[in-house]
């Protein structure tokens, strides 16, 4: 094109292309001036208007139409045939950023060529998740990366690098980091608070979004849908005290879909949704994600905020800014000049390898005796068994499969078809009732897959109405139904087509597979008169039997389930008959355990537990393969068989990766993100957020895992010597020397880990500061480098109010797992020791205490600020501050506290000596707070403890000499 002139950085535009253009349509201007420029062209409507999702076009400025938000976990999702990747959760158990980037890299590549062609497809994309997988309980967990912070930040750095891509100037996606702060829980996710201390924020939640917006490929942040001590994380004072402190780039902050509705409608926080629109804009939300396309409601309560002066023209602004400076890094304004506007890759050979060997990548070998790896030569016969062994699942955030490759299909083209039997387990069931059996009618079963042409909201694809519902005769049809988990079962007719209900109620066979926002195809049979009701669990209704067909009613026709054949009897038939058997057990990432639907158990479907031990009983070499979005409970099978394996869903080369990793081309080396517990017994309650008191996760768990984080066994085996660590100034040299001493070429990941051995506070029981996935061939030997900050081996000093790196010794470990130490090295770091609290001078916030029962962080104000109250229901609660100086003593403590009806506030040392004890009164309100002052007599460094008697609120204690 005349008049351009493309090279390496800023772009050279010859005059005769910046003739007569605008400010903001000039690239040799910064993006900030020219932000500037076109923010002061908008009206004031048009700059309301861009604040909701959907953005309309200028077109008096030539500005397009704009959206933010482009589902791409793991592949570009909603918008039809997309090249799908492992779940984040697989991407995670690689522990290689360089795959992870690359990854990133192609899932960007995809969205630009796809946008070439569907102007739809956004290049504001909210990906990745970051949310910590503290519990592995939490629904969503496939979505992140680990549980381990410095794990998920190195995960989420490399994976924004490879989306944002590497030009200097232009971005080729801008990535949005979900879901800000500390979420880890569906069950009342839009009301439920979870109770963070200062600790734990600072050591733990916060850590996972710092790294990668510090590393300058992050274009924003989504918060997320709970609140976090008292406060919906849509008005977190954390966006403005630590996210935008960590960078000079204007960072764009996106709502969750609906969020700030919720403010008023489910969470009650404002009376007025003029209100909570103007709470949420002025803690720093730019982007209001809220009643789909229709951004009317929107902009009328933005309007009537201005009117009524809750913000002004400043705020709308500011946030409009951060908008437009998105849209110029992505080179909308700059067509000509922007490097990926042309980007064609899209399904290519080398995205299809990428995806192999990220699948590949996943896999994690938990056990083997031996029985691994498989033999092609010796052409086993392979029995292949189990409801996931002929599946290759998709998940809410996943593109529409290109191509496909099931455990079945992958073990088949790798031993040949005629080596491997295949048996799915369901039982085979026909269900009848008083009219007759329920039949399938004859008919052309339908071809086209959910979601196969693309929606920005997959929540609206709707149930297939263009097929005849089920009908009733005497000999019926015959059902795989399989039972996913705490009664929730699907029904598959004998084509594939799984049973299901549309928006006129009757019962079809019509879907391909489970999935929808609102699941529509799973059912519970429910005890009833001798027989059963067949209850379809989206609407609640039964199934019954009408004159124009199946259908779901307030009252349904009792069933009896007559088994046609028992999956075990089938598994243990075909395993019978087979050298090795493969049992292929997990999850649907639409059923009992996704966003919105939180899991109930660690432990396996009762029906999958008897598949694995049928098989077993008939074949005692079999192996157990996990194909799930999060970990069980198995520890009879991790007893009793011989070989385990994990994988999550690994995307379209799924069963092509498992089969060679069977096969022994690909030695093993996916390490556990997170640790698989024995029992249910290990967890603590979901909505316990405090992994320091409550000894969560690897860092603080003390009791035994079924296997632990990091762990994952190889075909090869290495030893780890000369571990050595240096502290030079402020970062402490760390190395060890790796080999392969086995008999194949095998990656490896070594791990490093540190703790501190002189802790005066709880710290991690040891804490991954380094690793490392490297490929030695046999023999091979290699000096591995870590360099690791001082500051990493810090601590959120709550005395002090800062991060603090204690003086003493600290003890790196180096070994296969957090658990598998092959050597250690030593550093001791001199210094002051911490000194007592000064709560003469500071006096205490009530949220930064060491210890705590029966209490709970609230919300000094809407606004900002903690405070501590008893947990809800209970009628006290108890804080501990260890080593407070009180000097010469102290004669008079103000206690800062507000009550909605009266209660009391008792101070006392360790031992029990009462200091002082404060009558509360209702104060009118949870965030009126009085000062109230007692006398008091204590000197010297104590333990002071508080305690607090009915609904009341703590926010501080001052005292006086």
């Amino acid at each position: 094109m005349p008049g351009l002139v493309h090279c390496q950085g800023e772009p050279h535009v010859t005059a005769d292309v910046t003739a007569h253009q605008p400010p903001f349509r000039d690239p040799h201007l910064p993006f900030g001036e020219r932000a500037d420029d076109l923010l002061g062209r908008l009206t004031l409507d048009e700059r309301i208007a861009m604040l909701h999702q959907f953005t309309p076009a200028v077109d008096r400025l030539g500005l397009p139409a704009f959206r933010t938000g482009q589902e791409a976990l793991h592949g570009v999702a909603w918008t039809g045939p997309a090249t799908v990747f492992p779940q984040s959760v697989g991407l995670g158990a690689s522990w290689n950023e360089d795959l992870v980037r690359r990854v990133g890299e192609a899932v960007s590549r995809e969205a630009r060529a796809m946008r070439a062609r569907d102007d739809r497809v956004g290049l504001n994309v909210w990906a990745p998740t970051v949310n910590l997988l503290r519990n592995p309980l939490w629904g969503r967990g496939e979505e992140g990366y680990s549980e381990d912070s410095f794990l998920t930040s190195t995960t989420a750095v490399a994976y924004t690098r490879g989306l944002r891509g590497d030009h200097p100037r232009y971005w080729r996606t801008a990535p949005v980091l979900k879901h800000w702060l500390a979420h880890n829980n569906e069950t009342d996710r839009d009301t439920s608070s979870a109770s963070v201390r200062p600790r734990v924020l600072r050591e733990y939640d916060l850590r996972a979004f710092r790294g990668a917006v510090r590393a300058g490929a992050v274009a924003g942040v989504m918060p997320a849908y709970n609140l976090v001590n008292g406060r919906p994380n849509h008005l977190s004072p954390y966006l403005r005290e630590e996210l935008r402190c960590w960078t000079g780039q204007e960072l764009l902050v996106c709502s969750d879909a609906g969020a700030p509705s919720n403010l008023v409608d489910s969470e009650h926080y404002f009376d007025t949704h003029e209100e909570a629109t103007a709470a949420a804009l002025l803690a720093g939300v730019d982007s209001f994600t809220d009643h789909g396309t229709d951004g009317s409601l929107i902009t009328a309560r933005v309007r009537a905020a201005l009117d009524q002066g809750l913000i002004d023209a400043s705020d709308i602004d500011r946030a409009v800014r951060r908008q437009l400076h998105v849209r110029l890094m992505l080179g909308e304004f700059d067509p000509a000049l922007d490097p990926h506007a042309r980007d064609a890759h899209f399904d290519t050979p080398a995205h299809r390898r990428l995806a192999l060997e990220a699948a590949e990548q996943a896999v994690v070998l938990l056990k083997n005796d031996g029985l691994l790896p498989l033999d092609p030569a010796a052409e086993p016969r392979i029995a292949v068994v189990g409801p996931l062994a002929d599946e290759c699942k998709l998940d809410w955030y996943s593109g529409t499969l290109i191509r496909r490759s099931t455990p079945l299909d992958g073990l088949r083209e790798r031993f040949g078809a005629d080596r491997v039997t295949y048996a799915e387990g369901a039982d085979r069931v026909r269900l009848r009732c008083a009219a007759g059996a329920l039949r399938v009618p004859a008919g052309d079963a339908p071809t086209e897959v959910r979601g196969a042409g693309g929606a920005l909201d997959p929540a609206l694809l709707a149930g297939r109405t263009d097929l005849p519902p089920l009908t009733a005769d005497a000999e019926g049809t015959g059902f795989a139904l399989t039972d996913w988990g705490g009664g929730v079962l699907t029904l598959r007719a004998p084509d594939g087509r799984y049973l299901s209900v549309a928006d006129d109620g009757f019962v079809r066979a019509s879907a391909d597979q489970p999935g929808g926002w609102v699941v529509q195809e799973t059912f519970r049979l429910e005890p009833h008169g001798g027989g059963h009701l067949l209850r379809h669990i989206a609407t609640g209704g039964y199934v019954s039997v009408a004159a124009g067909g199946v259908k779901v009613a307030a009252e349904g026709d009792v069933f009896s389930a007559d088994v046609v054949e028992r999956g075990e009897e089938e598994a243990a038939r075909v395993a019978a008959a087979a050298d090795v058997v493969i049992v292929a057990v997990g999850n649907d990432p639409h059923i009992n355990g996704r966003e919105t639907e939180d899991r109930t158990t660690l432990a396996l479907p009762d029906h999958q537990d008897r598949l694995w031990r049928a098989a077993r009983a008939a074949n005692p070499r079999t192996a157990l393969v996990h194909v799930s979005s999060y970990p069980y409970a198995v520890p009879e099978a991790a007893e009793e068989l011989p070989a385990l394996l994990w994988t999550a869903h690994g995307g379209q080369a799924a069963g092509t990766a498992l089969a060679r990793v069977l096969a022994g081309d690909v030695s093993p080396a996916g390490r556990l993100p997170q640790t698989w517990y024995a029992a249910d017994s290990c967890l603590p309650d979901l909505l316990d957020y405090d992994i320091i008191g409550s000894r969560q996760t690897y860092l603080y768990y003390d009791g035994t895992p079924l296997f632990p984080f990091g762990h994952g066994l190889s075909y090869s085996s290495f030893a780890y010597a000369d571990v050595s660590a240096a502290v030079e100034g402020g970062t402490v040299r760390a190395g060890l020397t790796l080999t392969n001493t086995g008999a194949v070429a095998a990656d490896e990941v070594a791990q490093l880990y540190v703790r501190a051995l002189d802790a005066r506070v709880p710290r991690p029981l040891r804490e991954l500061v380094g690793h490392r996935r490297v490929h030695l061939a046999p023999g091979e030997a290699r000096r591995l480098e870590f360099e690791v900050p001082v500051s990493a081996l810090g601590f959120w000093d709550v005395a002090h109010g800062c991060w603090t790196v204690a003086p003493g010794r600290y003890e790196f470990l180096a070994g296969a797992s957090s658990t598998d130490i092959r050597g250690t090295a030593a550093v001791h770091l001199g210094g002051e020791p911490p000194a007592p609290r000064p709560v003469m001078t500071a006096g205490l916030a009530a949220a930064d205490y060491d210890e705590q029962r029966g209490t709970r962080i609230v919300d000094r104000s809407k606004a900002a600020g903690d405070a501590v109250a008893p947990v809800a229901g209970a009628e006290s609660g108890e804080l501990a501050f260890l080593d407070c100086d009180f000097g010469g003593g102290a004669a008079e403590v103000a206690v800062t506290v507000s009550a909605t009806a009266p209660g009391t506030v008792s101070l006392a040392l360790a031992d029990g000596t009462v200091l002082a004890a404060v009558a509360v009164p209702a104060t009118g309100g949870p965030y009126m707070y009085e000062e109230l002052r007692a006398a008091i007599a204590v000197s010297g460094v104590q333990e002071l403890r508080a305690h607090l008697r009915g609904p009341v609120r703590l926010a501080g204690l001052t005292f006086t000499a």
